[in-house]
């Protein structure tokens, strides 16, 4: 049995209001429970539902190894429906396959796909579903509707209270809803029915948002541990290679995303992970021809932009622009989809468009989920268009977890030097900086300059 992972202090809900930020909340326990390495087949069902969720903000599948099986999936569902066409149980499932192929392959067409699917399996068998209701709500998760996840969940846990999956959904509707306290608890529920790779990388994201590093990585050397197949060796090793990357510690994750290529040597979110690397260690025309293969082949938001900073950074701007064009018509066609991304339009408008439409979209956003994310958004994009003042409250909201994340540290420390506070503003950028000095290729040159004209000016 593997030792347990520190514990980590998380807090009930605050009072949320559309218009402020919810101050910090008071912490309570999760605990890691202890886990026996042979898990047997309880994994696939976690990667194929449990793992969802995390799949739409930050995709950790590839178009060769996981697309190849969903689509064997889909094809043996459909021929079973063939057959026998009021089986909501294969309806129910070929819901959940459209669901993670539209993520494997960034093509939000599979949405619509699933909604007719999903739909049909409750017309069939409208009471005791659970299946169907946990699909809806990865569904929902995916298109960003967390209220619609929450609610579906929460439905799927009143027929089956033992519903490793609803919990995992449920958990992530309410972490990006800013309930800590109910992502917390349905972590440990997930925890304590089913510890294997879903539930613990559930939980190592949990303890990294409330600063718990070391609990976090504990969390993904065991779901790694845990893993059965090439999918979630992959998978545990991209997310090792994260956390290493999010603190600054480039050869560390390089190692990560180069043994999880190993496993599977197409895997997209590890080519992201290799061309970041490339990018921190000089090797910037290699980083930019991988993410232009990437995106070729996933032409996901966060690729995309990640591949338009590198150019604008190397000076290319014509070409830096033509991503940005791109991802505006990835997020019209997501929207036309049903999957409307308000959150990641409104990081794309205060750096690369309008801030002022920033504002009225990161706005939106917050009164839907006032969790750090959005404030963080709200709070750069007040920044950028010059309401510093405003701003501030929402910028330290973002930081109220205890989550050490550079962009978020670096916008606070953004805003304070626009408010003068001088000496706070070096400390936060400082910070910043130390937690990861390659966090962006743009954002972290202005924090970079903004420090030495602080220093200067001592």
């Amino acid at each position: 049995m593997a030792a347990a992972a520190p514990p980590v202090e998380t807090g009930p809900e605050p009072t949320d209001t559309a218009d402020r930020p919810e101050p910090a909340p008071r912490r309570s326990r999760l605990r890691l429970v202890a886990m026996a390495v042979a898990v047997a087949g309880l994994l696939a069902t976690a990667l194929a539902a449990g793992l969802q969720a995390t799949r739409a903000a930050d995709p950790a599948a590839t178009p060769s190894a996981v697309s190849d099986r969903l689509s064997a999936t889909i094809e043996q569902s459909q021929a079973r429906l063939r057959r026998v066409p009021t089986d909501a149980a294969t309806w129910a499932g070929l819901g959940g396959a459209y669901v993670e192929q539209a993520r494997v392959t960034a093509n939000p067409a599979y949405y619509g796909q699933a909604q007719g699917a999903l739909g049909r399996s409750l017309q069939l068998a409208p009471d005791g579903n659970a299946a169907a209701l946990v699909g809806l709500g990865a569904l929902a998760n995916a298109r960003h509707d967390f209220a619609a996840a929450r609610g579906y969940a929460e439905r799927a846990l009143a027929v089956n209270p033992a519903s490793a999956e609803a919990n995992g959904v449920l958990a992530d509707a309410a972490t990006q809803l800013g309930d800590t306290a109910a992502a917390t608890a349905a972590v440990q529920r997930m925890l304590d029915l089913r510890p294997g790779v879903a539930s613990f990388t559930r939980a190592s994201y949990e303890l990294e948002l409330h600063g718990d590093v070391d609990g976090a990585r504990a969390a993904l050397e065991r779901a790694l541990a845990a893993a059965t197949s090439t999918d979630e060796t992959a998978f545990c090793e991209y997310y090792l290679g994260e956390l290493a990357w999010n603190h600054g510690r480039v050869e560390v994750a390089g190692g990560h995303y180069e043994r999880g290529l190993l496993a599977d040597p197409d895997h997209a979110a590890l080519l992201q992970g290799r061309a970041k690397v490339l990018a921190a260690t000089g090797r910037v025309d290699e980083a930019i021809e991988g993410y232009r293969v990437l995106t070729q082949r996933v032409p996901l938001p966060q690729y995309l932009l990640e591949h338009g900073e590198l150019l604008e950074s190397a000076g290319r701007t014509a070409e830096a622009q033509a991503r940005y064009r791109l991802l505006g018509e990835q997020h019209r066609l997501a929207e036309a989809s049903g999957a409307r991304d308000g959150l990641a339009a409104a990081q794309l408008a205060a750096d690369h468009g309008d801030p002022a439409e920033a504002v009225a979209l990161a706005r939106a956003e917050y009164a839907k989920a006032p969790s750090i994310f959005t404030a963080d958004a709200l709070a750069w994009a007040l920044h950028r268009a010059g309401l510093d003042a405003e701003a501030l409250p929402y910028a330290e909201r973002a930081t109220s977890l205890g989550r050490r994340d550079a962009a978020t540290d670096a916008h606070l420390g953004l805003v304070l030097a626009g408010l003068g506070r001088t000496d706070e503003a070096i400390a936060v950028l400082d910070g910043a900086l130390a937690t990861n000095p390659h966090f962006s290729p743009l954002l972290a040159a202005t924090a970079r300059q903004t420090l030495d004209t602080l220093r200067g000016q001592r």
